[in-house]
C-alpha cells in the first residue's frame, strides 16, 4: 500500500480490496461510483491484468465506465447484461440495517437501478459512513429540470409531515451552474440531520411529480465493508447476521496506485 495515502484513503483501499473477493471469474458485476468505488475499480483491473480474472462490468456513471475502460475492463449496457452476480458501491451513509443514503456523487438513479438488478449489493466503506440514525449526509432527490423549483416546494410541504429535524433543501451546484445528473436532471439535497422512517420518507418522495428517485437505499444491501488504515476490516453481512473483523491481504504491488487522481 503506497505510504503516500492518508489514513481515510488508505480504509477506502483495504475496504475495496477486501470487496472483490465477492467476484469471480465469468461474473457481471456492477462498478459503482466515487472515490471508494474508484479504488475497486483499480483492484479489479490489476486482477484482469494480473490473473486472467474475466467479468464483464456494468457501470453505474459515464465516469466509471471511462476509468473502468481505460484499465482494460470490458464494460457493457445494462441492457445488454440484464442482470448481475453482484454490484459494489460505495456509500455516503448507512445504519446498522445496513440502510443507506447515496448520491453524493450524483449517480443515485443508475446505482439504485444496478442495485436492484444485482443478485449481492457489496457496499465499501471507511469507518467515518457508519451511523446510528440516518441524516447527517443531506439526502439527494434526483428531479427533472422542467419546474424543479416548484417539485422543490412540494418537497418541502412533504417534509412538515415527516419525522425529521431539518428541511433546508438546497439545488446542487457546479462550480456557478446546476449539476447535471448524466440523465440531464437536477439534484436537490435535502439536509435533514435527522432521518426516523426512511421507509416512509422514501415513499413520499417518490410520489412527488417531478421527482425522479431519492438516494436512500433500503432493503438493497447485503454486505458492507468498513476497511481501516491497519488494513483491518469489518465485514456485516445482514443476511448471515455476521459480523466479523479481518485483517485483509493488501498486495504491495505499485501498478494500483499509478494514475490514482482521476
Amino acid at each position: 500500500m503506497s505510504a503516500d495515502l492518508n489514513p481515510i484513503e488508505k480504509a477506502k483501499y483495504v475496504s475495496a480490496r477486501r470487496a472483490v473477493d465477492y467476484v469471480e471469474d465469468g461474473m457481471r458485476v456492477g462498478l459503482g461510483t466515487g472515490s471508494t468505488a474508484a479504488w475497486m475499480v483499480r483492484c479489479l483491473a490489476e486482477m484482469v491484468r494480473n490473473d486472467g480474472l474475466n467479468i464483464t462490468g456494468v457501470a453505474t456513471s459515464t465516469r466509471t465506465a471511462e476509468l473502468a475502460t481505460s484499465l482494460g475492463i470490458k464494460v457493457v449496457d445494462l441492457n445488454e447484461a440484464k442482470w448481475l452476480d453482484v454490484t459494489i458501491d460505495g456509500a455516503d451513509e448507512f445504519d446498522d440495517n445496513l440502510t443507506l443514503i447515496k448520491g453524493g456523487g450524483g449517480a443515485l438513479l443508475q446505482e439504485k437501478i444496478v442495485a436492484t438488478a444485482s443478485d449481492k449489493m457489496v457496499v465499501i466503506t471507511d469507518p467515518t459512513k457508519h451511523v446510528k440514525m440516518l441524516g447527517a449526509f443531506p439526502l439527494p432527490v434526483e428531479v427533472i429540470p422542467f419546474g424543479w423549483q416548484t417539485t422543490q416546494s412540494l418537497i418541502e410541504k412533504a417534509l412538515v409531515d415527516l419525522d425529521v429535524d431539518g428541511r433546508n433543501i438546497t439545488l446542487r451546484l457546479n462550480q456557478d451552474a446546476p449539476f447535471r445528473t448524466d440523465e440531464g436532471n437536477l439534484i436537490l439535497d435535502l439536509h435533514l440531520e435527522r432521518l426516523e422512517d426512511a421507509q416512509r420518507v422514501s415513499h413520499v418522495l417518490n410520489q412527488i411529480p417531478g421527482v425522479v428517485e431519492n438516494g436512500l437505499f433500503i432493503n438493497l444491501c447485503d454486505v458492507v465493508i468498513v476497511g481501516a488504515a491497519d488494513g483491518s476490516a469489518i465485514v456485516r453481512d445482514i443476511n448471515n447476521g455476521t459480523v466479523t473483523n479481518e485483517q485483509v491481504a493488501v498486495n504491495e504491488s505499485d501498478s494500483i496506485f499509478t494514475d490514482v487522481g482521476g
